[in-house]
C-alpha cells in the first residue's frame, strides 16, 4: 500500500535539521542573458526567484557566494574539447558558416545560437561544481545553484535547451569524496543527459520521475536499469499525465525510501525542475507548489550533504515562487502567502500571492499504475549489492580541479577582499556570507529603524549626486521640519526640478515615518 507524509509547516519550523548550514549561489548577470525570442526558455526566471529570496530576507540565513564562471577546460571534464570549442567560438553572425558543426552538435531551434550562450553556460556551470566542491570540503551541509539543473546535455551535443552539464560536472566532483552519490530528478522530462554519462557505473544511482510516452525526450522506461557496473543504478519511474501532489508524494516517498536503505548514498543531487508544476506551458503535471516543495522538505530529512539545482519551468511566475518557496524549505523558514513588492511584482497578477494551486486536470495515474510502478522499481533496487562502488577509494587528490575549489583560494579571496575595502567596516563579501541567527540584536526594532534611516540617506544621497552631502544648518533643518502636507515635496520624493534633498531632512522625513 502506499503511503505518505504530508507537507507539514510546523515540522518545517522545528526540526532539527532545519538548523543546517547552507551555501547560496547566484549570479547577478544570469538574468541578463536570454535565448532567441519566442523560446520558452528564460534565464529571467532565476533574477526574479532570486529577487523574491531577498525579500523575503531568506539570505539572511544563508551564506550567499558568486561562483567563478567555469573554464572550457573544467567543462571538458564531461564534454569533448571540440564540441566544448564550438560551444565558445560560435555567433549567431557565424552560424551559419558552420552548417557541419550545426548538425553534429544538435543546434537547431530547440537548441539555438545566441548571444552570451558560452558565458550563461559558464555561470551555470560553475556555480554546481563550486557547490559540489564546499559540500566536499564541508564548509556546508546543503548547496543551492537555481542556475544549474540542465539536464538533458550530452557529451557531445546540446539537448533539450541545455548545452552544458552541470549537474555530472558537479557530480565528478562529488565523487572525489564520496563513494556512492544519488541524482533524483523531479523535471517532468526525463534526465536523460545525467543518466547517460553515468549508465555504466554503481557509483552514482539516478533517480528520474517524469512524464512518459509521446513526450520528449521520449526515453525513461521502467526497464532503462543501466548496465555493466551500473546494472539497476538507474532507477526510472515513468508517469503519465496529471500526476497531482498525493499521488507524486506517494510514489516520491516509497521510491526514494527504498533508495536510501539500500543504496545508502554519501551524498544528493536534487534536480528541481519546475516544469512539473501545474500550469506550466510545456508540462502535463499537476502538481501544486507545496506537492513540489515536498520532495526536497523529505529529501532535506535524510541529513545528507544535499545539492539543489534548478532545471526546467516555462511558467515563469511560478517556477519563481517555486524556487523561492524551496529556498525556506531549506533554511527552515515558511514564507508566504502575500508576495513582497518588488520589481517584478506585476508578473504574479492577478492573485499576487506565494502559491502555485493544482487544477482540476484529471489525473491519469491510477492507484493500480502507480503500485505497479513502485514494485518493479523496488525489486530492480534490491538486486543492488550495498555498500559497492566498483572504484576502489583511495586517498583524495589534494589539490581539486580548478584553483577556485581549493580552500586556500578562500583565505586568497579573503586577504585580496579586506585589501580592497580599506576603508569599509563590512565589506559586500563579509555582508554576503553573514548569516543572522535568531535572537541577535540586529533584530531589534530600534536597531532595524535606525538601519532603515541610514539606508534611505545613503539612496536619497546617491539620487542626489551620487556622492555623501555635508550636513546642512540647523536653520535649514527647521525649515524642512515646517514643511505641510500640502507641499508637493513633503513625502521626500525628488524630481529633476527638485533641490537635492539633505542628510538633516532624510532623517526627519522617515523618523516621521517609522515613529508610531
Amino acid at each position: 500500500m502506499l503511503t505518505s507524509t504530508p507537507f507539514d509547516s510546523f515540522s518545517l519550523n522545528h526540526a532539527s535539521q532545519s538548523k543546517r548550514r547552507v551555501a547560496y549561489f547566484y549570479d547577478s548577470d544570469v538574468g541578463n542573458y536570454a535565448y532567441v525570442s519566442g523560446h520558452p526558455m528564460k534565464p529571467h526566471r532565476m533574477r526574479m526567484a532570486h529577487s523574491l529570496i531577498l525579500n523575503y530576507g531568506l539570505y539572511k540565513k544563508m551564506e550567499i557566494y558568486r561562483a567563478k564562471p567555469a573554464t572550457k577546460y573544467e567543462m571538458t571534464r564531461f564534454h569533448s574539447d571540440e564540441y566544448i570549442d564550438f560551444l565558445f567560438k560560435v555567433t549567431p553572425d557565424t552560424i551559419s558558416k558552420h552548417l557541419t558543426e550545426q548538425v553534429k552538435y544538435n543546434f537547431n531551434d530547440d537548441n539555438p545560437v545566441w548571444d552570451g550562450l558560452s558565458e550563461f553556460c559558464s555561470i551555470s556551470a560553475g556555480g554546481s561544481m563550486e557547490a559540489a566542491a564546499r559540500l566536499n570540503n564541508r564548509k556546508c551541509d546543503i548547496a543551492i545553484n537555481w542556475a544549474g539543473g540542465l539536464h538533458h546535455a550530452k557529451k557531445s551535443e546540446a539537448n533539450g535547451f541545455c548545452y552544458v552539464n552541470d549537474i555530472v560536472l558537479g557530480i565528478l566532483e562529488l565523487l572525489r569524496f564520496h563513494p556512492r552519490v544519488l541524482y533524483i530528478d523531479i523535471d517532468v522530462h526525463h534526465g536523460d543527459g545525467v543518466e547517460e554519462a553515468f549508465y555504466t557505473t554503481d557509483r552514482v544511482m539516478t533517480v528520474s520521475f517524469h512524464q512518459y510516452g509521446d513526450f520528449f525526450p521520449g526515453t525513461g522506461d521502467i526497464g532503462d536499469i543501466g548496465v555493466s557496473e551500473g546494472k539497476n543504478h538507474s532507477v526510472n519511474v515513468p508517469l503519465r499525465p496529471g500526476m497531482d501532489d498525493v499521488s507524486y508524494s506517494r510514489v516520491f516517498q516509497r521510491v526514494i525510501k527504498g533508495v536510501m536503505d539500500w543504496y545508502r548514498p554519501d551524498a544528493v543531487v536534487l534536480q528541481c525542475g519546475g516544469d512539473s508544476l501545474s500550469g506550466d506551458r510545456l508540462g502535463s503535471f499537476n502538481l501544486s507548489m507545496r506537492g513540489h516543495a515536498n520532495c526536497v522538505n523529505y529529501v532535506k530529512s535524510f541529513n545528507l550533504p544535499t545539492m539543489l539545482v534548478g532545471g526546467g519551468g516555462y511558467t515563469m511566475r511560478n517556477v519563481a515562487r517555486t524556487w523561492a518557496f524551496e529556498t525556506g524549505v531549506v533554511v527552515g523558514e515558511e514564507v508566504g502567502p502575500d508576495l513582497p513588492y518588488d520589481d517584478f511584482y506585476g508578473y504574479y497578477a492577478p492573485d499576487y500571492i506565494l502559491d502555485v494551486k493544482p487544477s482540476n486536470m484529471p489525473n491519469q495515474n491510477t492507484d493500480t499504475y502507480l503500485t505497479q510502478v513502485c514494485t518493479k522499481v523496488l525489486d530492480n533496487i534490491k538486486k543492488t549489492m550495498t555498500f559497492s562502488p566498483s572504484v576502489q577509494m583511495t586517498d583524495v587528490p589534494r589539490y581539486p580541479l580548478i584553483p577556485a575549489l581549493d580552500e586556500e583560494f578562500e583565505d586568497i579571496a579573503d586577504d585580496e577582499d579586506e585589501e580592497e575595502n580599506k576603508d569599509v567596516r563590512i565589506s559586500p563579501r563579509q555582508v554576503d556570507m553573514l548569516i543572522e541567527h535568531e535572537g541577535e540584536l540586529s533584530d531589534d526594532e530600534e536597531m532595524s529603524q535606525i538601519s532603515n534611516l541610514l539606508n534611505a540617506i545613503k539612496k536619497r544621497n546617491q539620487i542626489n549626486h551620487g556622492e555623501v552631502l555635508s550636513t546642512v544648518s540647523t536653520t535649514e533643518a527647521e525649515a524642512a521640519a515646517s514643511k505641510t502636507s500640502d507641499d508637493p515635496g513633503a513625502d521626500g520624493s525628488v524630481n529633476s526640478q527638485d533641490t537635492p534633498m539633505t542628510d538633516a531632512e532624510v532623517i526627519f522625513d522617515d523618523a516621521q515615518a517609522v515613529s508610531p
